[in-house]
């Protein structure tokens, strides 16, 4: 009960408080004035009772008639401080009735206009990720308190941003680097099993697994450079795709393998006319990587669901598979390099852990993003979004 009575209350916010700190303010200073006005008041009455009022009774008139008149007079006059009283007293609670709605009105007037600053660097820090650490706050005015919060939030962003730099430039460069050593590698074992002498069978089976073991580093290797790239913002050679011609291109080079695991393709939602702009290599390394996932992570003997649509200003690729129930917060941790779901996909000697990431990086590079989810009945769907190309301009895919 205790909680559910939490919940209900209003959030004590900033702007909250300073209503009600500005609102106490001026219904103290109303009640201050209208007291000051009720003590002068009672004091202007006070000094009419003492002064002498009206004129000398005329030489003619009895003692008696004064004294009536005298009374009529005097009970005229109290009557006449009552109702004046009365008037005031109501006034006052009127007005101060006024002065605290005004008041409550004022404060969380002055209070969003003082906070106002605070909201905009607020949201312009939302809109900054680790993709667009670029953007800087820039906020105007003079040389205050919120001018120095929002300069400290640039200086703040532009160390992430050259942390992130040196970081994605690390991983570019080791993947460069990592390559010769294993050109060289693999170029040692063809010599050695190419030798004229018979090589054992053992050796040749070595020789085998260390080829094996060799690609998929070498996998591996291509994932983190695209990864970086993407990351990195190196956009060029942009151009109008349609996802549904990209998709099937995919499908067809894979034609061989979905036969092999005797998967069923649906692909009748896929239309030619989804139109995207972007980077005809980066595209479609990004629906090879989805069709990847979807022929190595399923079933045998299952199905595969393609659709690309078009919905208002955007370009929806969809790619459902069957399978076993998944929990929907493991699956949303697929986006993130290296995460994988139980052994099944984790012993599989194809994938890198790096598929969904790269797929995620490059939607993400192009205004879109990637959006992973749990089917009920039980499988995965990957839903792709992108900016929808309103004019079919360079060279369609």
């Amino acid at each position: 009960m205790r909680t559910a009575r939490r919940l209900a209350l209003p959030a004590r916010t900033v702007r909250l408080r300073f209503t009600a700190l500005y609102g106490v303010l001026f219904l103290l200073s109303g009640a201050a004035l209208l007291v000051i006005t009720n003590l002068v008041s009672l004091g202007s009455t006070r000094i009419s009772e003492v002064a002498p009022g009206g004129n000398p009774p005329a030489r003619n008139s009895t003692l008696a008639a004064a004294h009536e008149r005298i009374s009529l007079l005097e009970s005229q006059l109290a009557g006449a401080r009552e109702s004046q009283s009365h008037q005031l007293l109501v006034g006052s609670a009127v007005a101060l009735a006024v002065m605290a709605l005004a008041s409550i009105v004022l404060g969380r007037i002055i209070a969003g206009w003082v906070l106002r600053p605070l909201r905009t660097i607020t949201a312009a820090t939302r809109r900054i990720s680790a993709d667009n650490l670029h953007e800087r706050l820039a906020v105007p005015g003079p040389a205050d308190e919120v001018k120095d919060l929002a300069d400290t939030i640039d200086e703040l962003l532009e160390r992430l941003e050259s942390s992130f730099a040196a970081q994605r430039r690390f991983v570019a460069n080791a993947s460069h680097e990592l390559r010769t050593p294993l050109a060289t590698m693999r170029a040692s074992l063809d010599v050695a099993v190419a030798k004229p002498e018979p090589v054992p069978p053992q050796t040749v089976a070595l020789a085998g697994r260390l080829r094996t073991e060799l690609d998929q580093v070498d996998r591996l290797l291509e994932g983190f450079l695209l990864l970086a790239r993407t990351q990195h913002g190196a956009m060029s050679d942009r151009s109008t795709i349609s996802l549904g011609r990209t998709v099937n291109a995919a499908l067809d080079a894979r034609a061989a393998d979905i036969a092999a695991r005797r998967l069923t393709v649906h692909d009748g939602d896929l239309h030619d006319d989804t139109w995207t702009q972007g980077n005809a290599t980066l595209l479609s390394r990004m629906a090879d990587n989805v069709i990847d996932n979807a022929i190595i992570h399923n079933d045998e003997g299952g199905w595969i669901r393609v659709a690309a649509t078009a919905d208002g200003t955007t370009a929806l690729l969809v790619v459902e598979t069957g399978g076993r129930l998944l929990e929907q917060e493991q699956v949303a941790r697929l986006a993130q390099p290296f995460q994988r779901l139980g052994a099944d996909r984790t012993g599989s000697g194809d994938g890198s852990g790096l598929g969904l990431s790269i797929v995620a990086a490059i939607a993400t590079a192009h205004g879109g993003g990637l959006d992973l989810g749990a089917r009920p009945e039980g499988g995965l769907r990957v839903a792709i979004s992108l900016p929808l190309a309103t004019e079919r301009t360079g060279v369609p895919a």
